[in-house]
């Protein structure tokens, strides 16, 4: 379900972004030229069971040699950048001028998070998303290196865990999401296990604290 508006109708703030997610909605825009903003509420709703997320034998390897680095929140702009470029992996993308301002609000707010993979000090991968309670809502991801975003899902995966958060939406299955473990559940399942996240009180830096013992 989906409902497109001109975003001169209402002031899209940081605030509306929150309130959207916690009802279960989330804004997109058809292309990064696209200045509208539409609302959805998928009948199906992708997430990866934090319980279940499936390391192949050849990412395993690759994780085990451990060719990459790993940071968290060091730089949104290049993140949000990469993730808004058309590459290998994507012809186009959805992410327009307006989300990118947004979104880059809510990561000084403390809202949006980002996991970068680094090939020395050149950043080859990556994700970000929003952590509100006990739920992370993965956004978009991107790679310039074999398996480089499939490692920060990983090692996002294995924060929350650690952070204790229970829901990780990943808004809609992806043939490749499915590879990793991700299942569709419908909206009104969602919308339960998305309220009792809610009401838990994720640490998205206890894997940093627990990590520096």
């Amino acid at each position: 379900m989906a409902r497109k508006t001109d975003p001169f109708d209402i002031e899209l703030t940081p605030d509306l972004i929150l309130r959207a997610y916690r009802a279960g909605i989330f804004p997109m825009s058809e292309s990064a030229e696209d200045p509208e903003i539409f609302w959805v509420s998928p009948q199906l709703r992708g997430v990866i069971p934090l319980d279940g997320f499936h390391i192949s034998k050849s990412l395993a390897k690759r994780l085990k040699k451990n060719p990459f680095s790993i940071a968290v929140d060091r730089d949104f702009e290049a993140v949000i950048a990469g993730c808004a470029t058309a590459g290998s992996d994507r012809d186009s993308t959805w992410i327009n001028p307006t989300i990118r301002a947004l979104y880059g609000e809510l990561f000084a707010m403390g809202f949006c998070h980002t996991v970068e993979v680094y090939e020395g000090d050149a950043l080859v991968g990556g994700l970000y998303g929003l952590a509100i309670g006990g739920a992370f809502f993965g956004e978009s991801m991107f790679h310039r290196r074999t398996d480089a975003s499939k490692i920060a899902l990983a090692h996002l995966v294995e924060r929350l865990r650690v952070g204790g958060y229970v829901l990780l939406d990943t808004q809609f299955l992806t043939d490749h999401l499915a590879s990793l473990g991700a299942i569709e559940i419908p909206r009104a399942i969602y919308e339960i296990r998305l309220s009792g996240a809610l009401e838990i009180e994720g640490d998205f830096h206890a894997y940093d604290r627990l990590k520096a013992g």
